[in-house]
C-alpha cells in the first residue's frame, strides 16, 4: 500500500490541553473539517497555544488526520 504524500496545512487553533498537549485545530478554507486530538510539538510553549491564533499543521498521510502534529502557531 502506498502512502499520500505528507502535506502542510495552515488552520486556527480553537483548543489547548496542556496536560495531554493536544489541540483542536479548523482547517482553513474548509468550514467543516476540524482535527481533534491533534499532538502538539513539545518545543512550543504553553503560553503560545492560545485560541484564534494560526497554526501548522503536517499530515504525515492525508487520508488519515489522526496522524499529524502541530508544528507552529503564530498571532
Amino acid at each position: 500500500m502506498e502512502l499520500a504524500p505528507p502535506a502542510i496545512k495552515r488552520g486556527i487553533l480553537r483548543a489547548f490541553d496542556s496536560g495531554t498537549y493536544r489541540a483542536e485545530v479548523s482547517i482553513a478554507g474548509s468550514l467543516s473539517t476540524t482535527l481533534t486530538n491533534v499532538p502538539v510539538a513539545r518545543n512550543i510553549a504553553t503560553s503560545a497555544m492560545v485560541a484564534g491564533r494560526h497554526a501548522a499543521i503536517i499530515l504525515f498521510d492525508v487520508t488519515d488526520p489522526t496522524d499529524a502534529v502541530l508544528c507552529a502557531v503564530w498571532e
